[in-house]
C-alpha cells in the first residue's frame, strides 16, 4: 500500500478535483442510503421525508470540522454513519409531529457528540498508551478485517441487485465488469489512472450497462435492462426549469423549527437513552478505522494528530454534520479504502472533495444523475472496497504471533462474533456486532494475559 502522495502532498488542481470525485463516489451511496433507510423505516414521506441531499451537504460540513480539528493531518472522509439508524427511528417513532421528530435527531446528535468530547477530555489527560496496551494486534487487526468482511454480505447483494424484470446474471456480469475495470486500472496502470481506478470502474461499468440497457430498449428484452433513468428524466417531467439543475435541500435545523417548544422531559429521555449509548458504541470504530488508516499511511494518527483531536474532530463533525443532514457522521471505512487501493493519502483530495459535496447537494440534475448508477455496478466496487478494509486488517496480525493460545484466542473469538453478526440488543439499544466483538476480544486478551517470558 505504497502511498503515491503523501498526507501533506498537495496534487495539481486539475489531478486534486478528479481524485475528489473518486472520494465522493467511494463514500456516496452508503450517505445517500442513511437518511432514505430512516425514512423508510420511521414512514416519513413527501415533505416530512429525510434529504439525502442534505445528508450529503452535512458529510462535507461534518469532514471539514474533522479536518480542521485533526490539523490536516488525517485524510478520512466522515459520512452518514449506519450506527445511529435506530436512533434516528426512536426519536421519529417517539414524536408527535415531524417537526418535533427532526428536533429530536437534533438534541441526539449533540448528545452523541458531546460523549466523543468527554472520551477526548479523558485520553487529552490519560494519554493513548493505555490503548495500545487494551487493544494490541491481536485486538484491533480482526475488529478492523470484520468491518470489511461484515459489509461483504452488502456488496454481493448489490451485485446481483437487478431492477424489476431485469436477470440476476445481467446484473452480476455488469459488476464483474466494473470490478475487473477497477482491478486493472489500479494493478497495470501507470500513475494517473492507478489513482482514480475506481472513476475508471465505475465509468466502465455504467457504459456496459448502458449499452445492454438501450439493446435491451430496442428489442423490448426486460432481462438486459440494467438501468433505471426514470430518477434522471423525473427532473425534467415539467419541462426544463430551474429546479431540474438547482434545487436547496432540505436542511434539518429548518425542518426541526417549532419542534423544540413541544419537547417533553420523557421524550428528551427518549432520545438521550437512544443516542448516548450508541454513542460510545462507535467510539470502538472510531478507534479501528484509524488505527487502519495509521497502518495505511504509516504514520501514527492516534498520537500526531492525537486521539484526543481525532475525537473531538468526529464528534463536533457529528453534531455539524446533523445540524444539515440529520445524520450523526462517522469515519468511513470506504474513504480508508480508497486511500489504500489507490496510494492517495492526500488531505487536499478530501478537503476538495468535502467542498464538493457541498456544491453537489444543491445540484438536483447530478443527484439524478447519480441514483441512476445501478447497484450492481456499486456492488463490483464495493468488492474492492470492503476486500481491502478486510485484508489491511488482516495485515496487522501478520507478525501476532499465532502459535500463541492467548493470541489464538483472542483473534478467533473476534472474527467468529463479528462475522457471525453477534450484536446486543438492551431494551433498543443496539451494540452493532463490530463493537461486540470488539469488547469480547479485548476481554478474552485481558483475561488470558500476557505470556510471560522466559
Amino acid at each position: 500500500m505504497k502511498m503515491i502522495y503523501q498526507v501533506d502532498d498537495r496534487p495539481a488542481f486539475s489531478k486534486v478535483i478528479v481524485f475528489a470525485i473518486q472520494q465522493l463516489l467511494a463514500i456516496m451511496a452508503a450517505t445517500l442510503v442513511v437518511p432514505l433507510n430512516v425514512s423508510a423505516e420511521a414512514h416519513l414521506s413527501g415533505a416530512d421525508a429525510m434529504s439525502p441531499a442534505a445528508a450529503l451537504f452535512g458529510a462535507g460540513v461534518g469532514t471539514l470540522v474533522y479536518i480542521l480539528f485533526t490539523k490536516k493531518k488525517s485524510p478520512i472522509f466522515l459520512g452518514s454513519s449506519f450506527s445511529f439508524i435506530p436512533s434516528m427511528i426512536a426519536a421519529f417513532a417517539g414524536a408527535t409531529s415531524a417537526a418535533l421528530g427532526y428536533a429530536g435527531i437534533l438534541i441526539g446528535a449533540v448528545l452523541a457528540g458531546l460523549v466523543y468530547v468527554i472520551l477526548s477530555a479523558i485520553v487529552k489527560v490519560a494519554g493513548v498508551e493505555w490503548i495500545g496496551k487494551l487493544m494490541p494486534a491481536a485486538v484491533i487487526g480482526p475488529t478492523v478485517a470484520i468491518i470489511g468482511l461484515g459489509l461483504s454480505g452488502s456488496a454481493v447483494g448489490q451485485l446481483q441487485g437487478a431492477p424489476a424484470g431485469g436477470h440476476t446474471l445481467i446484473a452480476v456480469l455488469c459488476g464483474l465488469v466494473t470490478l475487473f475495470a477497477t482491478m486493472f486500472a489500479a494493478v497495470f496502470s501507470k500513475k494517473t489512472p492507478k489513482l482514480i481506478s475506481f472513476i475508471i470502474g465505475i465509468l466502465c461499468g455504467y457504459a456496459f450497462a448502458a449499452i445492454l440497457t438501450f439493446i435491451g430498449m430496442a428489442t423490448d428484452c426486460d432481462a438486459i435492462k440494467v438501468i433505471d433513468f426514470s430518477g434522471f428524466t423525473n427532473l425534467f417531467a415539467n419541462g426544463v426549469t430551474v429546479e431540474s439543475f438547482f434545487t436547496v435541500p432540505d436542511f434539518t435545523f429548518i425542518k426541526a423549527f417549532g419542534g423544540f417548544g413541544d419537547m417533553s422531559l420523557s421524550y428528551f429521555g427518549t432520545i438521550a437513552l437512544a443516542y448516548i449509548p450508541v454513542g460510545f458504541v462507535v467510539f470502538a470504530e472510531h478507534l479501528a478505522d484509524h488505527r487502519n488508516m495509521s497502518s495505511i499511511i504509516e504514520k501514527d494518527l492516534l498520537k500526531d494528530p492525537g486521539l484526543d483531536k481525532t475525537l473531538l474532530g468526529d464528534g463536533v463533525g457529528s453534531i455539524a454534520g446533523a445540524f444539515f443532514g440529520g445524520c450523526p457522521n462517522t469515519t468511513y471505512g470506504e474513504s480508508i479504502a480508497c486511500v489504500a487501493i489507490t496510494g492517495n493519502a492526500s488531505v487536499v483530495s478530501i478537503m476538495t472533495a468535502a467542498c464538493l459535496a457541498l456544491v453537489i447537494s444543491f445540484l438536483s440534475f447530478f443527484v439524478g444523475f447519480f441514483n441512476t448508477i445501478p447497484s450492481c455496478v456499486w456492488g463490483g466496487v464495493c468488492m474492492a472496497l470492503y476486500g481491502f478494509i478486510a485484508v489491511s486488517g488482516l495485515k496487522m496480525i501478520k507478525n501476532v504471533d499465532l502459535d500463541d493460545n492467548r493470541n489464538l484466542f483472542t483473534v478467533s473469538v473476534i472474527l467468529v462474533s463479528g462475522i457471525g453478526g453477534l450484536a446486543l440488543d438492551f431494551g433498543g439499544i443496539v451494540i452493532t456486532n463490530v463493537a461486540t466483538a470488539l469488547i469480547l476480544g479485548i476481554i478474552v486478551n485481558l483475561v488470558l494475559g500476557k505470556k510471560k517470558s522466559a
